[in-house]
């Protein structure tokens, strides 16, 4: 079965850190690279993080470089991304997608259903 399923989300004071999972089908893991979208009101969809397979190369938005750290654990099935020094312009609606990159993060088709992830005092 294809899927990718996110957990980890939530509120959190800015200045705060969260880590997303996205657990994904070995289908998908093995043949495609994975990543983190956002989606706050009103505004489209951004593509923030993503991921290959072995080696393991990352890119990132500039909106977030220095402060997100995506990985992978291939025995776990599991993608992650490390959130430090959560901003307000951080919330939004977090979906795990399989990714490419052509100097920007872009979706190749598989979605999850999406993590909420709110920073706020």
């Amino acid at each position: 079965q294809v899927q990718l399923v996110e957990s980890g989300g939530g509120l959190v004071q800015p200045g705060g850190s969260l880590r997303l999972s996205c657990e994904a089908s070995r289908f998908l893991l093995d043949y495609y690279a994975i990543g983190w979208f956002r989606q706050a009101p009103g505004k489209e969809r951004e593509g923030v993080s993503c991921i290959t397979g072995s080696p393991a190369v990352t890119y990132y938005a500039d909106s977030v470089t220095g402060r997100f750290t995506i990985s992978r654990d291939n025995r776990k099935n599991t993608v992650y991304l490390r959130m430090n020094n959560l901003k307000p312009e951080d919330t939004a609606v977090y979906y795990c997608a399989t990714c490419g990159y052509n100097g920007a993060v872009y979706s190749t088709g598989y979605w999850g259903q999406g993590t909420q992830v709110t920073v706020s005092s």
